[in-house]
């Protein structure tokens, strides 16, 4: 038995298999509690295809060797710069989310490549550099919102005058909310699977896979796990350093249009300050670490830590009804699994 413990806990890592032993546990909990499990389970999967793509976007930056991207909120504000546009030039429904998808990866191309070039130029320091780069973005997009001239009154404050974006922009009133959550949703002994969302997602894993099997991503790998013998090799490292950057900063720009138009809101400022953690978390989770990650880690990952962040709030709800701790106690949790995660950032344990 001993054995047979032990195996799974290399085969699985221990981070992952003590986070998924925790989430059955609120899962057994909750149903003890009278909550529904197919409901706690569709929450699961809508969390789970909403932080799909944000996660994923992890993988170029790992295999390249700057580490997690914890500058994530540089493709967000990306995502959301072309989000608005769409809006301003008056598209709606699924045209609204392809034309917000192809100015976010526009957008991300160059702000990826000035990345890069960062990154190549703190060579050493990338993890703690990349998340004040990070905040910097968010707090420079929070004066250009507060400045941008649009005439749409449905991204404009009421009393401005036509100058300034909203903090919330609901995509209901042009038809995008949940776009890809009702694409060929169905249910399973009740539990609700947003079917294109997932697809999306998993189209994406699929293309990252690819690329990461090409000769270009090959190169990007051999870079990331040993620069010096790669250069020595012939390969340009520092080039696929900044491929990989520009990779990940578009696949947070999408991430962030597929998560908005599932959420139903558009949410500018302050928001985009700490998404990269919950991202960084769930591939962690799934066992990554900060020199290698495969899809499945993506996959495994994002899938445990936001169904665990989706079962925590109703579970809190119940066992300490009448309180105002739910919440509370859910930033506990949530903010201590990112931390364990975290702890994990030498490899799988």
């Amino acid at each position: 038995m001993k054995i047979k413990i032990k195996s799974l806990t290399n085969h699985v890592g221990l981070p992952t298999l003590i986070i998924g032993v925790f989430w059955v546990l609120l899962l057994i909990l909750g149903v003890a509690n009278s909550l529904p499990l197919p409901d706690m389970l569709t929450d699961g999967l809508k969390r789970f295809g909403r932080w799909g793509i944000l996660t994923l976007a992890m993988v170029p930056a790992i295999q390249s060797g700057v580490g997690p991207n914890f500058a994530l909120p540089l493709g967000i504000v990306c995502g959301l710069l072309g989000e608005v546009i769409a809006i301003e030039w008056g598209f709606a429904g699924a045209s609204w989310l392809l034309v917000a998808c192809a100015l976010s990866i526009f957008f991300a191309i160059i702000m990826g490549y000035v990345y890069g070039v960062l990154m190549n130029a703190v060579k050493g320091s990338e993890m703690s550099i990349a998340t004040y780069t990070g905040f910097a973005a968010t707090m420079l997009f929070c004066l250009i919102w507060l400045l941008f001239p649009f005439k749409d009154q449905r991204l404009t404050w009421p009393l401005g005058g036509g100058v300034g974006v909203r903090q919330t922009i609901q995509l209901d009133q042009i038809g995008a909310a949940q776009i890809l959550d009702n694409f060929l949703h169905f249910r399973i002994l009740g539990v609700g699977i947003p079917t294109g969302m997932l697809l999306v997602f998993f189209f994406g894993c699929f293309l990252v896979w690819l690329f990461m099997r090409s000769k270009t991503g090959i190169a990007i790998s051999a870079g990331g796990s040993n620069p010096i013998f790669a250069s020595a090799a012939g390969l340009n490292v520092d080039r696929g350093r900044i491929m990989a950057n520009i990779i990940s900063t578009i696949l947070g720009a999408v991430g962030i249009v597929i998560y908005d138009q599932s959420f139903g809101y558009t949410q500018l400022y302050n928001n985009p300050l700490y998404m990269a953690f919950p991202a960084v978390a769930g591939i962690l989770i799934g066992g990554a670490s900060v020199n290698r990650s495969r899809i499945i880690h993506v996959i495994i990952g994002a899938l445990i830590f936001q169904s665990l962040m989706a079962t925590s709030l109703p579970v809190a709800n119940e066992l300490f009804a009448g309180t105002d701790l739910s919440e509370t106690l859910r930033m506990i949790i949530q903010n201590g699994v990112i931390l364990y995660a975290l702890t994990q950032v030498g490899g799988r344990k």
